[in-house]
């Protein structure tokens, strides 16, 4: 049961999220609710493959984007909206944000190193932290453009 609860409690939060990122772009009101599942269910994907199977948060990612990518493109016509007008917020709740924070803090730190050695390893951990950070991003990019790519014809005419 209390698996259960933390992954509706991860997906509750990236519903909550898209939707305020959402509600920034100003996308019809009806969106809003698709945004919220969208991401919801993205999100709890890449959670539940991150901590119950084992998986890179790279491929987790991926696959969390995904799925993402196939609901936008499969709920738009049904919305009138185009795919990425719902599937970019929902993709934000997933962004790297502490991966991005510790690159930085430890190229920051390795600044101010007082030897050889400690720069050297805040400078790793700095590099580590980047090279996972931008490889997210790359396959949340790559994972929610594939469907849009691939169903073309069902993506760009859901707004006729």
């Amino acid at each position: 049961m209390d698996v259960l609860f933390k992954i509706f409690q991860d997906a509750f939060f990236a519903a909550v999220a898209a939707i305020g990122f959402a509600s920034i772009s100003n996308p019809p009101r009806g969106a809003l609710k698709y945004c919220a599942l969208i991401a919801a269910t993205g999100h709890a994907t890449r959670f539940c493959l991150l901590n119950y199977a084992g998986v890179h948060i790279v491929a987790a990612s991926l696959a969390g984007a995904l799925l993402i990518g196939i609901l936008a493109v499969w709920l738009a016509p049904k919305i009138k909206c185009p795919p990425e007008a719902f599937s970019y917020p929902a993709l934000l709740p997933m962004i790297p944000g502490m991966y991005a924070y510790h690159a930085l803090q430890a190229f920051i730190l390795s600044l101010s190193a007082h030897g050889e050695d400690e720069f050297q390893h805040l400078f790793y951990l700095s590099e580590s932290n980047a090279v996972i950070c931008i490889f997210i991003i790359l396959a949340m990019v790559i994972g929610q453009m594939l469907p849009i790519l691939v169903f073309k014809r069902r993506s760009f005419t859901s707004t006729r």
